[in-house]
């Protein structure tokens, strides 16, 4: 039966709603609450009460998307984008920073990228990859409502429309690989006129130009239930890095992540300008990187067939990594921390390429189990470990470093095996410290030659941890400061870092009873919330030699189930520590990361709360 015609007085409704011009900006839900800024932090009041003013705010509307928005302030969230001298940036500039107090809508779909000043057709590969994230995350948080409006505010899915977003980037050099000497420093201007808004992001290098774009992503709110985005009208900042190692830590040996997972946390990274993925991808309990040379360490060190890491993958991961901005720093964790996916030596007729691979009791030989140590004894190991460092450096680009491991040697371990006594014997060692100091030593000097060689070049540094190797005296003798970045891993009080930097050596700092993100929930160690990893300073300067430093996401008790609450938003807190390194208390900065844990929600992380909602709302008020 077919569908009976519709009725003249409907059709003409239809027409008249299709034909009625359409409102920029329409604040919904009427908003019982307003907000200002004073002194630095939005503060929330009571909106007009009159019932005639009550009408007017429920229908608000913004003829014209040129019209300039301004305070009081429907919600939070666009209260703290103008709020005080940074905003809601995060981390927050290190130089001049001027924000308008004032707002403009805009569709992302009027929004367009001019890159033809992008030095470099790589360059404008990876600022056109990176301007179409811009745009789909934008459309992303609108689509959402942002989910961390205050009041209720609206606007209509037409809004801004009229509004023309240029966006022109400008890098002076071709894009190299990412170092430690990187310029990643950008300056960022935003002006508004009329129906034009002229954003400018300028930088060396297109490294700088991506932080100056993550910057502009958080010059700009929404106001939610898929209504129109607002910028800041004008803006003026210049910023840049004050240290170039700003790193997270994820433990893949543990517990294994997915690709998938591993990627989206790179997104949050660059979201914070986080540059450094610091990848521990085997350890005892498990060798899950497929390697074309050496399959069997993931055949036999795999938790299983699917929980494992291809070359292709390793390959997505690198390129992923890159187009972020992000160094992904992959760590094979030796001699110790080694035994999963070593086992198959004597079965080959290599002989045993690990000493006390599984065996118990597990605390006379090890830190945790299971135990695994590899065999300085054994000749053949090194032919192992040269082709596992060619497949590392067939994958990875020229002159990255890589991370060696080198903590946690058990001298128990090796002085239970009679193969490593004869040798040891053979040398001349004794079965003391110094001893067993001297066969670490040589193994270590034996396992950065096979790298050298691998890569054919002695010029590029490695990574090893703080350990008895390290202490001074003793790493005078065995680790040339020309060769290797110690990252250490003591508590704040300890004078290691500083005496290493005294003797020429430099550092990436991960201070354990600060950025250790596994402390909490272990034994006796103690959760450090947010503040802490802000407040945690670093023992120097770049000048002094230390790098920057990492947070380190331990994974015996995390997986991608639970990864997001353990890293975000602490990782973000040492991001504007290592990024600024503010003189300043976390209290000044909590609104600021409010607003970021906000961002990082909208964008799909589960990250954990950091107070009750009516603190994030009233700023100030819970102290």
């Amino acid at each position: 039966m077919a569908p009976a015609p519709p009725a003249p007085q409907l059709l003409m409704l239809t027409l008249l709603l299709i034909w009625l011009p359409s409102p920029q900006v329409v604040w919904a839900n009427s908003p019982r609450w307003q907000w200002t800024c004073d002194s630095g932090l939005c503060v929330r009041s009571e909106a007009p009460s009159d019932p005639r003013l009550d009408a007017e705010l429920e229908e608000t509307v913004v003829q014209r998307s040129a019209h300039r928005l301004r305070p009081p302030w429907p919600s939070h969230e666009l209260c703290r984008l103008t709020c005080g001298p940074y905003g809601a940036l995060w981390p927050r500039p290190t130089g001049h920073s001027l924000i308008a107090d004032a707002l403009v809508p805009f569709s992302p779909a009027t929004v367009r990228f001019d890159l033809s000043a992008v030095a470099g057709e790589q360059g404008r590969e990876l600022v056109d990859a990176a301007s179409r994230r811009w745009v789909r995350d934008l459309q992303h948080a609108l689509a959402g409502g942002g989910g961390h409006g205050g009041g209720g505010a609206g606007a209509g899915a037409a809004a801004g429309a009229g509004t023309d977003v240029l966006v022109t980037v400008l890098t002076r050099d071709r894009p190299q690989a990412l170092s430690w000497e990187t310029d990643e420093t950008y300056t960022l201007d935003v002006a508004s006129n009329g129906h034009e808004v002229r954003v400018t992001v300028s930088a060396q290098t297109v490294w700088g130009a991506l932080h100056g774009l993550t910057s502009l992503r958080q010059l700009v709110g929404c106001c939610g239930e898929g209504g129109a985005a607002l910028l800041v009208a004008e803006a003026r900042i210049a910023d840049g890095p004050v240290y170039t190692h700003r790193g997270l830590l994820l433990d893949t040996a543990r517990n294994f992540l997915p690709v998938e997972t591993m990627m989206a946390t790179m997104d949050a990274m660059a979201a914070s300008k986080l540059n450094v993925l610091h990848w521990h991808a085997t350890d005892s309990q498990s060798f899950p990187l497929l390697l074309p040379r050496v399959p069997q360490l993931a055949r036999w060190g795999a938790f299983s067939a699917r929980e494992t890491y291809s070359a292709q993958q390793v390959s997505a991961l690198l390129s992923y990594a890159r187009a972020r901005g992000i160094r992904l720093l992959l760590e094979l964790d030796a001699p110790a921390h080694s035994g999963q996916g070593w086992q198959w030596g004597e079965a080959a007729g290599l002989g045993a390429l690990a000493l006390c691979v599984g065996q118990q009791p597990w605390r006379r030989l090890c830190i945790q189990p299971p135990c695994g140590q590899l065999n300085p004894a054994n000749p053949r190991l090194l032919g192992v470990l040269a082709d596992v460092y060619r497949d590392v450096v067939d994958l990875w680009p020229p002159g990255q470093p890589l991370h060696m491991g080198g903590d946690e040697v058990s001298y128990s371990c090796w002085n239970s095996s009679a193969e490593v006594l004869e040798y040891m014997s053979k040398r001349r060692w004794d079965r003391s410290q110094d001893g067993f100091l001297r066969l670490w030593a040589e193994f270590q000097q034996a396992a950065l030659e096979a790298l050298d060689a691998a890569r054919g070049s002695s010029d590029v540094p490695a990574i090893l941890w703080s350990s008895h190797l390290t202490r001074p005296g003793n790493i005078e003798r065995f680790l040339n400061s020309s060769r290797y970045v110690i990252e250490t891993w003591v508590e704040g009080g300890d004078p290691l870092p500083q005496q290493l930097l005294a003797l020429g050596y430099r550092l990436v700092v991960a201070t354990k009873d600060a950025w250790y993100l596994d402390h909490g929930f272990w034994g006796s160690t103690r959760y450090h919330d947010w503040k802490a990893v802000y407040s945690n300073r670093l023992p120097g300067s770049m000048a002094q030699g230390v790098l920057g430093g990492e947070v380190a996401s331990w994974g015996e008790l995390v997986d991608d189930q639970s990864l997001d609450a353990r890293v975000w938003p602490r990782a973000a807190a040492l991001a504007e520590r290592l990024w600024s390194n503010p003189g300043t208390s976390a209290r000044e900065a909590e609104p600021r990361l409010h607003a970021h844990r906000a961002r990082l929600v909208a964008a799909g992380v589960r990250a954990e709360a950091l107070a009750p909602r009516y603190c994030v709302l009233n700023e100030g008020a819970c102290h």
